[in-house]
């Protein structure tokens, strides 16, 4: 018996990306997988002072993140965010995966990891993921 399918459309997402293209790629992904509450920033900087200016637990459950961008990367957006909420769901989306960036990324507390490029069946497959670790907190946190 199979586990049953996870539910990502509910999914809140924060699309950190600098590369405009880049950006609206992963963008049409989610929204043709459902996902249609999708927030976006160019660069660590703005997700910090997007995050510092809003509600975020309504507003946003999931964050999908450049890892070499300007002005803040997505290691050091993380490891900040992981200082006020060290539990959103942070997937690090990059091209770098080798063997000491992926510890590092771990060790700031990495949700998950996705090189690029990648397709949508391997994004919606991260995606899953996150959204059973938020189904699984929530449940928690009933109990």
């Amino acid at each position: 018996m199979s586990a049953p399918e996870t539910n990502i459309e509910p999914l809140k997402v924060l699309l950190v990306e600098d590369e405009f293209e880049a950006l609206n790629l992963v963008k049409s992904m989610l929204i043709s997988m459902g996902i249609t509450q999708i927030y976006t920033a160019k660069n660590g900087l703005e997700a910090m002072q997007f995050l510092g200016e809003f509600d975020c637990d309504d507003l946003i459950n999931v964050i999908l993140c450049d890892w070499n961008m300007p002005r803040m990367s997505g290691l050091e957006l993380l490891k900040q965010i992981r200082t006020v909420d060290p539990n959103v769901p942070f997937l690090m989306i990059t091209g770098t995966a080798d063997i000491t960036s992926v510890s590092e990324a771990k060790a700031a507390g990495v949700t998950a990891y996705i090189k690029k490029p990648f397709s949508q069946d391997e994004l919606k497959k991260k995606l899953v993921i996150l959204a059973r670790i938020l189904a699984h907190r929530q449940a928690s946190e009933l109990i």
